[in-house]
């Protein structure tokens, strides 16, 4: 059986505040599995917001550590994707797990993978999955040159010129904000 993948998630961090929106296609091959899949989710009392990329099933395990982690070390985001990070590459359960995080709070955008890395994007911009790279471009092109915009509108604008560009983002975006 193939595997579920294929998606788009994209966070930005705009005059203060903080957006994170992801499409809700999941594909099987080169099928749609899924056109609505929720893949952003707030935690932590909703101060910190969350998204992945990559099979479900291991993203809500890696959620679900994350969270662990968020709570052991009293919120500190950065720490506990450290830990995170360090506990999916030498874990032998974990380091099996195919999925990508990321996590921002309003000060700050981190990308969480399963090689051990904690990546904090230049420009506060982060992005991953199959149309990421999409997303991305449009999202530096507006935060540099569309000042009006808010995070969330920057987010929903890049997000939808992905999906016209990339076979694997639809137009079904979630956005959540802090």
């Amino acid at each position: 059986m193939q595997k579920i993948h294929a998606t788009t998630v994209l966070g930005v961090i705009h005059n203060g505040k903080v957006a994170l929106g992801a499409d809700g296609q999941a594909t099987m091959g080169n099928t749609i599995a899924k056109s609505n899949v929720r893949k952003v989710r707030k935690l932590y009392g909703g101060k910190i917001l969350a998204g992945f990329a990559g099979s479900t099933a291991d993203a809500f395990t890696l959620i679900e550590r994350f969270e662990e982690k968020l709570n052991a070390f009293g919120g500190n985001m950065k720490r506990a994707a450290i830990e995170l990070a360090k506990d999916w590459r030498t874990d032998r359960f974990l380091r099996k797990l195919e999925a990508m995080l990321i996590v921002a709070n309003e000060a700050e955008i981190l990308i969480i993978s399963g090689t051990g890395d904690v990546l904090e994007p230049d420009n506060q911009i982060a992005s991953i999955g199959s149309g990421s790279m999409y997303a991305q471009s449009a999202a530096i092109a507006l935060k540099k040159h569309a000042d009006n915009l808010t995070a969330e509108q920057m987010v929903q604008e890049s997000l939808n010129i992905a999906a016209d560009i990339c076979i694997y983002t639809n137009h079904n975006i979630i956005i959540e904000t802090l």
